[in-house]
């Protein structure tokens, strides 16, 4: 089924092949009468469209096609390639759970048909299929500078246009948590007992080049904790004037992979990701479990996935990256990949003793007894972390302790 304005669309494109005496509606008739369709209209001009210069290029075309002579009966078909762009808009919209066609599911599989005069007229304009995926399903569009004749030049992902009703889609906020916002705002955990480990940090960050820190530690010993405590360093203005005003973005890699079905979907969010960062002053991009992103967002006998979008990002300096993995993850994927391994600086996060454990309870204590309404006394947090590390075997001190209490 298709929307209401989009059936206005299709029956002015068969008024203007019948008042030009066309003998078959083209995918040129269809785009040229989405020109007057508001959503169209949108969705074009958020991907960079220059709709006057569309118009006139569109209506010398359709002028230049053979007309019927006058007075001569003739019924209306529309042609092959017509009739595959609503078979492929009607596949998109079962295959996604939408119940109608829209004009954006029209635009996207237009695209389709490359041989199309419409589609060139669209590709001069800079106007991609991935552009008009990115408007309808994110609501994402380029930003288009005017050229000097006030045509559309150059662009860049992910900057949104404002449109009715939509708000401003932002790729860090939408795929990321900027630790050192949720630093200010109290919701992070103090972290106790690594000021070793964040001072070497700090040295890595500081670095001119293979400034990218790798924290390497078995599973529970406070990988992502390291993270959130240099956060909230940086939030205390604790740290260098080199990374003062520092923001860290913690990337959500599921979001980020979540709801792409086209190919380049995936590596256009990243690059978005990648490039808002870069263009912060003191961006930092904190991927969790880092070994995930070899092969992250890879298509089937393809070769590009993450670590390969990131590589020229790191070798350039353009970005600043801190990771966390296992020990077994860091030998068994992410050393093997030996360009994207050279860019980090390995920091071991090792288990905390016993000792250290009781400190790092105290410290979270408080948080713990107003969550659950309790208090804890000293003899029973050194009674969690002696007891947990004596007994459960298959698991690290602080997490095993912190779960006990």
């Amino acid at each position: 089924m298709i929307v209401p304005t989009l059936q206005e669309s299709f029956a002015k494109a068969l008024t203007e092949a019948r008042r030009r005496r066309h003998e078959l509606i083209t995918p040129e008739h269809v785009l040229y009468a989405m020109l007057e369709n508001a959503k169209a209209v949108e969705i074009l001009k958020a991907c960079g469209a220059d709709l006057d210069v569309l118009g006139k290029q569109l209506d010398a075309y359709l002028d230049s096609l053979d007309q019927v002579p006058e007075g001569r009966e003739f019924d209306i078909e529309q042609t092959v390639a017509l009739t595959r762009i609503l078979q492929r808009a009607a596949v998109h919209v079962q295959s996604s759970g939408k119940g109608r066609i829209e004009e954006g599911d029209i635009l996207a599989a237009l695209f389709r048909e490359p041989e199309s005069y419409a589609v060139y007229l669209l590709k001069l304009q800079g106007i991609t299929r991935l552009d008009i995926l990115d408007y309808i399903s994110h609501g994402v569009a380029k930003n288009v500078e005017p050229g000097p004749a006030g045509g559309p030049e150059g662009g860049t992902l992910f900057e949104q246009r404002p449109g009715p009703g939509r708000q401003q889609a932002d790729p860090l906020k939408a795929f990321c948590r900027n630790l050192v916002e949720l630093a200010a705002e109290g919701r992070l955990d103090p972290v106790v007992g690594r000021e070793a480990e964040l001072e070497r940090t700090i040295h890595v960050l500081c670095r001119r080049r293979k400034n990218n820190p790798v924290f390497v530690g078995e599973v529970g010993v406070g990988k992502t904790a390291m993270a959130e405590g240099l956060a909230q360093m940086i939030h205390r203005r604790e740290v260098p004037e080199e990374l003062d005003g520092a923001e860290i973005f913690a990337l959500d890699l599921g979001g980020l992979i979540a709801g792409t079905k086209y190919r380049g979907e995936f590596e256009a969010r990243l690059k978005a990701v990648i490039r808002a960062v870069s263009e912060r002053p003191k961006g930092i991009l904190f991927i969790d479990e880092i070994h995930t992103i070899i092969g992250a967002g890879a298509v089937s006998g393809g070769t590009l996935d993450a670590s390969n979008i990131l590589k020229p990002a790191l070798a350039d300096g353009s970005l600043r990256c801190i990771g966390s993995t296992s020990f077994d993850e860091f030998k068994r994927v992410f050393e093997k990949d030996r360009a994207l391994a050279r860019r980090f600086q390995k920091i071991e996060i090792r288990e905390p003793d016993v000792e250290l454990t009781v400190r790092i309870l105290q410290g979270l204590k408080k948080y713990y007894e107003r969550h659950h309404g309790v208090s804890y006394s000293s003899s029973a947090l050194r009674a969690a972390a002696e007891l947990s590390h004596k007994h459960i075997n298959d698991r690290f001190l602080p997490d095993k302790a912190i779960d006990v209490i």
